[in-house]
């Protein structure tokens, strides 16, 4: 590094930008998934802990969704297919694509990324985030 800063932002400059996410109020997704959710301008991130015999139904949105599976597994529905979705995978589906899926007997840990922010998902991350302000 060429330049040298030495001076720290401050914390009410901190906080404009960097959150540790599980400082955050969970949010319910699809019954017993529970996801830290953060948002900005073009994109929303998921942090979800599912545990096992959670189903989420078909469903579908114009956001891009890349998924990130960081513990167990899921059993991941695309486009009327089944696959199994292992720790280390990555899911990259396209917008509008009917998906859904089932943790089956084991707790499974996702990051979801969405692109464009999807906006209920901007909404539910704005309350919980006020809530941990408050």
């Amino acid at each position: 590094m060429s330049e040298e800063f030495t001076t720290y932002g401050t914390d009410e400059e901190r906080n404009q930008f960097i959150v540790h996410y599980e400082d955050i109020p969970q949010e319910e997704l699809a019954p017993g998934a529970w996801s830290h959710l953060v948002a900005g301008e073009k994109a929303v991130v998921s942090f979800l802990t599912i545990p096992a015999g959670t189903y989420f139904p078909l469903h579908q949105h114009a956001a891009e969704q890349i998924m990130i599976v960081l513990e167990g597994f899921i059993d991941q529905i695309i486009d009327g297919k089944l696959y199994r979705v292992n720790k280390g995978d990555v899911i990259v589906m396209p917008g509008n694509i009917p998906h859904g899926g089932y943790v089956r007997d084991q707790d499974c840990k996702i990051i979801d990324i969405f692109a464009p922010a999807r906006e209920d998902l901007v909404a539910r991350a704005a309350t919980a985030r006020a809530k941990m302000n408050s």
